[in-house]
This record gives structure tokens, sequence and C-alpha cells, in this order.
């Protein structure tokens, strides 16, 4: 009992001197010190916390599939995956859908449509707005994440999941937005309601492409930290909050195009708050995943 209080002792102490999540830290290395991971312990370490950034990396590549649980394969599954890259990278130059002069993101584009069999015939096609979606979610991984190969595995395994496990909840997203925003502030969704914005809300930016090319990166890793272990829903949190956040000016705004021209561009000094906010409020409405970490 002594130990139990002196622990949330610390706690609340770490957390008021700007150290919270030492404890959390501590958790999610002993978790990762198992000879298997527990990829449902990472998932709700994750669900709870955000993750350190010096292990955020290796979490998301086990909860994303990238590398299996087991730690002595980790190093041969790499290889496989960096093997695979440039194969797929060789093969895409020699029928010049990509050159030394290609940017980076688009590189990883052609080499996630070729995988998946929906490259082009030509390079001079347009892109579909799926293409769009994988480009921005890309340019945002790309900022986080150092090493090209981890990059592009990272951003292909979280699109594959956004189309595969997420894409019944996703086209729910904006429907869930509008009860949630009732409940925290009619007043304001009667306004978007006036002004005819609630269908025109920049839904692909915020639910789409998970608010990449919105937030900056340190709000927006903690927002993809949630939705790679497995809840979506919290993009609908963020959203209300970004509304909550600028009510007095979108109230100020009396057209449906110029809140969204807004909302697509928000300022970018306090994010950070906001994507806390959201958290707490997810956590309200949805409650803490209880598993023992």
């Amino acid at each position: 009992m002594a130990d139990d209080s002196q622990r949330n002792f610390r706690s609340v102490y770490y957390e008021k001197v700007g150290f919270r999540g030492v404890e959390e830290k501590k958790s999610l290395e002993i978790l990762l010190k198992d000879d298997r991971l527990d990829v449902e312990k990472l998932c709700t370490f994750s669900q709870r916390f955000p993750l350190p950034s010096m292990y955020r990396v290796l979490v998301w590549k086990v909860l994303l599939g990238i590398i299996p649980p087991h730690h002595e394969s980790h190093a041969l599954v790499m290889k496989y995956r960096k093997e695979q890259y440039w194969d797929i990278h060789h093969a895409l130059r020699v029928i010049r859908f990509i050159n030394d002069s290609t940017p980076q993101v688009d590189v990883f584009l052609r080499i996630h449509q070729l995988e998946s069999g929906k490259l082009p015939r030509n390079i001079a096609f347009p892109l579909e707005p799926e293409d769009e979606v994988f480009l921005a979610i890309a340019k945002a991984m790309e900022e986080m994440v150092e090493d090209p190969i981890e990059c592009y595995w990272l951003v292909s395994c979280f699109v594959n999941q956004l189309n595969s496990k997420h894409k019944d909840s996703l086209q729910q997203l904006p429907k869930i937005l509008e009860q949630y925003l009732n409940i925290e502030d009619n007043r304001l969704l009667m306004h978007l309601k006036a002004c005819a914005a609630m269908s025109k809300l920049p839904y692909d930016l915020w639910f789409k492409k998970c608010f990449a090319g919105c937030l900056p990166e340190s709000s927006l890793q903690r927002v993809w930290d949630k939705v790679i272990s497995g809840s979506c829903k919290i993009l609908v949190f963020v959203a209300v909050e970004i509304l909550l956040t600028f009510k007095m000016k979108i109230i100020a705004l009396n057209t449906a195009e110029k809140i969204t021209q807004f909302l697509e561009n928000i300022p970018q000094d306090n994010t950070d708050a906001i994507v806390s906010k959201a958290v707490d409020l997810w956590r309200t409405h949805c409650g803490t995943p209880a598993h023992s970490v």
C-alpha cells in the first residue's frame, strides 16, 4: 500500500515539475523487454499514454505488423523489407516511373501502387483521391522518421490499416462529430448548420488524411499513436476540440466557404493543447482502456 501511495506521489510530482510520463516510460520499457512483445498490451499502453519519441517507431512497426512480436526476428524481417523495397524501386526505375530527381514521397507512392496492383499504365495519369491521401500521410511521416525504408513501410501499412480495419468507421465520423458537437456546444453546431457548413467541413483532411497537413509533427504523432493502436474515434474529438478552440473566430465567419478555408489552415501555435484537450474529451466520452500495463 505504501508503495502505491509513494508511486502516486511521484507521478503527481513529476507531472507538476514537467516530467509527466517518467513512470509511463518505465512501464513501456518493461513491456519492450519481453522476448515476445505483447501486442495487446502495447495497444493498451498507446491508447492510455503518448508514446515516448525514442520508442515510437518501434512500437508503430510492431502494431502495424511491419515486424513480428518476436525480438529475435526483427533484424531479419527488416532485412527482407529492405530488399523488397529496393527490388520494387529498381523495377520502377527500369519502367521509368521514377528517377534520381523524383521526390521521396512520390517514390513511396509508386512503390505502394505497384505493390498493391494499382500502378497506372501511364505516369501522366492524374492522381486518384486515395493517392492524395497517401501523399499527405507520407509527407507528414517523412518529418517524423529519418530512415526512408522504415518511413515507407510505416506509411504503406498505416494507409492499409485505414483502408481495411478503419474503413467503415471512418465513413461514420462526420455523423459522430455532429453528435458530440451537439453535446459540447449546441450553439456552435447551430451556427455551422445555419451557414450550411456542416457538410463542407474539411472531413478529408481531418479523417481520411488523419490531420496530416493540418497539425504539426509534435501534435500529429500523439493523435496517430491512438489511431495506429486501434482508435480512429480520436479523430472526431480532435475535430471537436478544434471547433471549440476557435469558436469565436468561426462564429464571426458567416459563410461555409470562409469557415472551411479557416479550418484548413488553423494557427499552429497551440495545437499541442488542442490535442491534449481532445484526448481528455475522448476519455470522458469513451472511457480509458483498463488492461494492465
